[in-house]
């Protein structure tokens, strides 16, 4: 959006018309209430950025149906002209017609019509410029089927709108609904305005409206002889815009061209649409800048926050207190009636009531109400004037970790929820992140650097697309994220069918699962009036993290998925593992929806965001890691509870602390070797090229599979093979690292953090006494076991006992003794004498 500059944020607001309550859809689910349909709608007009135009910013719902809108404001508007009694200049009134039909134009190139146009909803900056305020009322409301007053104002309706009457779907005198009105409504309505002006007051002011539509009619005659005292070119569009018959009345933009404006459209530029993120045009091919730089920097008290997006301006608005009902309150707008005093003095059976007459309160007030900055500005005071235009150091300087941490270090250390509301704190790493977004793709390691810190809200959408994307269906829909008033609307439907079929079609090889839908939510819900990044997000998200999930036989790829999986609990919590497989509790049965919908189908969006601003960051292996975690949360319950109680725990998910989930899954993603989450089934290894803008492929958490391949690699293992397994194997380049062996390879860990481990060489006394890792201890599995099964107590075995508590790595022959290292890995577990096993296939060639 644009700069606040000398604009104010505005509010009013409006009931939508209440549904019956006892009546169904014809998919058997309640009717969606009218106020979340108009909230549906009303996203397209947030992307609806026009000079003459007023910047709608956002819509709240609240009780009752009611619903506030916050746009652009200004306190000067065409009614100041008549409050004066004056009549204006010719000049003048071409150069509002001209603006006025600037933005009607506009909105009609977007399929908008402003039906509610007069001289309170023509607005003036402060250089006298016209901002149409109000335009989208009547597309929000479905023509204003969605709400019980008729949108427009009787004295400027054109005649073909009032010859239609009133109209709401519930009347049942009414058949259908008319057709919607036209632009050229809008073009009579501009030309009662510009009427109005040259007269110097107000038309049909305290006329019945029985009587408005015959004085209309004859409007022209009635005035002929004022309006023989104007310029032809002022009479001339004045009979243009006040032709009765519509099929003869011109179109906003055929005025526009007409010979009548010859004189002043010259003054005026055409209108060139902000270039957007993701964009190769250059946003500063039309910079101007003074002959001396310096100028720019002399003014002390330069209001810097005018110079931020009005969306950001109402965002840091809300985190300093601000309260829409409360300001509208203040103002008697909202109106609190006592209960008592709504009761019906008689009710029948059917529940129609009697004796109440109707609240005005639910009728429309259209005033705006100014929203005071005061309170935010107040708050901002002491943040420095170079905070607002931060320096981007290039590749070779050494950033600190996050270059909003210098000015509020201590902020950095809070919980993430606490940060999040931080007026301060926020303002500076939106600002951050709208420079390094604007800088994309070449500050792409920037992005990536600091979305390890935290990701704002307000620019989370981008930062997300930034983070993945590179620039070179019937019944889920309408149960998918019903809690959410966005998603839920008919609008979020459409744009669900749309993304969702765009992928279903764009990938043949794949098909649409249960799940997909939650899948893409966040993305929607976060580009909402851009589906194409939603989809472009999503399908990379999708071959990331679930590589194959979505084939008609995905069976080889779960089961793999849910198997590592499996081992992953063992590896980091094997009494956990081994009373879950005790009582028969497998990841298959409460699993398989958590990483198929990557934890969307489990947790609710504004947990999603939390969630999957670390996500992004992590490689593929990184939800093996939140399902651990989520396991732990748990862990008390799991551990007292047999195999009913825990399918009941997981049908209804217990509360979930979200930040101290993504706490625990970066230090399990920390201390698992990336070789012990192999699996076949991933994303197959990317090209090596250069990924654009110097950066390695280290900068980022690549996967195992992206690594280069030596000897020493991990190699694929069959999936019977694998599920035979207890615990995870590790490469021997893993194991290297793990004992100190080389300080080579890259590492996530200091080596002051790194565990202590013991090897544990399970084969014959022979091959070990030829060659073996230093500080291995060799118990031969063909003398460790006795006729029972019972580990056999030996020297070496004792030494086992003094490892309780450490990672314990066995190492064998190459796929030789497999099923030896499960025995003998169980064992270990079941008695508890180990925390964490690690296998490998190969070491005692090290």
């Amino acid at each position: 959006m644009r700069p606040l500059k000398d604009a104010q944020l505005g509010a009013f607001t409006f009931f939508a018309s209440a549904l019956p309550h006892d009546v169904c859809g014809s998919n058997g689910l309640p009717l969606t209430p009218n106020s979340i349909k108009i909230l549906g709608r009303f996203q397209i007009l947030k992307t609806i950025t026009h000079p003459r135009l007023c910047q709608y910013v956002d819509i709240s719902r609240g009780k009752h149906e009611r619903l506030i809108v916050v746009t652009e404001h200004y306190e000067s508007s065409l009614s100041d002209f008549q409050k004066q009694g004056k009549t204006v200049s010719p000049e003048k009134v071409l150069q509002v017609a001209y603006e006025v039909l600037e933005g009607l134009e506009f909105m009609n190139k977007h399929g908008l019509v402003h039906r509610a146009l007069n001289a309170h909803n023509v607005l003036m900056d402060c250089k006298g410029n016209v901002k149409l305020a109000k335009f989208g009322f009547y597309h929000m409301t479905d023509h204003g089927a969605d709400v019980d007053f008729p949108i427009g104002y009787p004295s400027y309706l054109a005649p073909e709108v009032i010859a239609q009457g009133s109209f709401h779907p519930t009347d049942p005198s009414h058949d259908e609904a008319p057709p919607p009105s036209g632009p050229k409504a809008d073009v009579w309505s501009l030309g009662v305005l510009l009427f109005e002006l040259c007269a110097g007051r107000r038309l049909l002011h305290n006329i019945e409206i029985s009587e408005r539509l015959k004085f209309i009619l004859t409007l022209a005659e009635k005035h002929h002889l004022k309006l023989s005292e104007l310029p032809e070119n002022v009479q001339e569009l004045l009979r243009k815009c006040l032709t009765f018959l519509p099929s003869k009345r011109p179109t906003p933009a055929e005025l526009l061209g007409d010979p009548v404006f010859s004189g002043i459209s010259c003054q005026y530029t055409p209108f060139q649409k902000p270039v957007s993120l993701f964009s190769s045009s250059l946003r500063c091919a039309h910079l101007e800048l003074p002959d001396d730089i310096s100028d720019l920097c002399k003014d002390e008290d330069e209001d810097y926050l005018s110079e931020r997006a009005i969306d950001e301006v109402y965002h840091l608005w809300c985190l300093a207190g601000g309260d829409l009902e409360k300001e509208l309150t203040n103002k008697e707008i909202i109106q609190s009636k006592p209960p008592i005093c709504t009761l019906s003095n008689f009710v029948m059976e059917d529940g129609e009531s009697f004796g109440q007459g109707r609240d005005r309160s639910f009728l429309l007030d259209d005033t705006t109400v100014t929203l005071s900055l005061c309170q935010l500005r107040n708050r901002l005071k002491d943040v420095a004037g170079e905070a607002y235009y931060p320096l981007l150091e290039d590749e070779q300087s050494s950033l600190p970790q996050s270059n909003s941490s210098n000015e509020l270090s201590a902020t950095v250390t809070l919980p993430l929820i606490i940060r999040e509301r931080d007026t301060e704190y926020q303002l500076i790493r939106i600002i951050l992140f709208d420079r390094l977004l604007k800088g994309y793709p070449y500050k792409k390691n920037l992005v990536w650097k600091e979305a390890r810190v935290d990701i704002p809200p307000l620019v989370r959408g981008l930062a997300w697309a930034a983070l993945q994307v590179e620039i070179h269906q019937g019944v889920d829909i309408p149960r998918c994220h019903q809690y959410d008033e966005l998603l839920s609307s008919p609008q979020g439907h459409i744009k669900f069918r749309r993304v969702l079929k765009a992928w279903v079609v764009s990938h043949p090889d794949l098909v649409y699962w249960q799940g997909l839908d939650s899948l893409c939510a966040p993305f929607l819900y976060l580009n909402f009036n851009n589906e194409a990044l939603a989809y472009a997000c999503m399908s990379a998200f999708i071959p990331k993290y679930l590589y194959n999930f979505f084939l008609k036989d995905n069976s080889h790829v779960i089961q793999e998925y849910l198997t590592v999986f499996s081992q992953m609990i063992a590896f980091h919590d094997p009494e956990l593992s081994n009373h879950l497989n005790e009582i028969g509790f497998i990841p298959d049965l409460y699993a398989i929806p958590w990483f198929l919908t990557m934890f969307t189908h489990v947790f609710p969006l504004h947990k999603i965001f939390h969630l999957w601003d670390t996500l992004l960051l992590g490689n593929s292996s990184f939800p093996f890691c939140i399902g651990v975690a989520i396991l732990q949360q748990l862990r008390d319950r799991l551990l007292a509870n047999g195999f009913n109680e825990c399918i009941l725990l997981f049908s209804d998910l217990p509360e979930i602390d979200i930040e101290r989930c993504v706490r625990e899954s970066i230090n399990l993603f920390c201390w698992t070797p990336k070789s012990a989450t192999y699996r076949q089934h991933a994303q197959p290894p990317k090209t090596t090229a250069d990924n654009g803008f110097g950066k390695t492929a280290t900068y980022y958490s690549s996967d195992y599979q992206d690594m280069p391949k030596t000897d020493l690699s991990r190699e694929p293992l069959a999936l019977c093979d694998l599920k035979a397994e207890l615990s995870p194997r590790i490469s021997a380049e893993d194991l290297i690292d793990l004992c100190e062996l080389s300080l080579s390879g890259p590492t996530k860990r200091s080596r002051a953090g790194k565990p202590k481990i013991v090897a544990v060489d399970i084969r014959s006394v022979e091959d070990y006494s030829r060659g073996h890792i230093s500080g291995s201890i060799n118990v031969a599995f063909n003398t460790a076991f006795g006729p029972d099964g019972e580990l056999v107590q030996c020297p070496a075995t004792g030494v086992l006992q003094n490892y309780r508590g450490r990672v314990i790595v066995v190492i064998s022959h190459a796929m030789k003794s497999a099923a030896m290292v499960s025995k003998l890995s169980s064992l270990c577990v079941c008695a508890h004498l180990f925390i964490r096993i690690w296998l490998h296939k190969s070491a005692c060639h090290v």
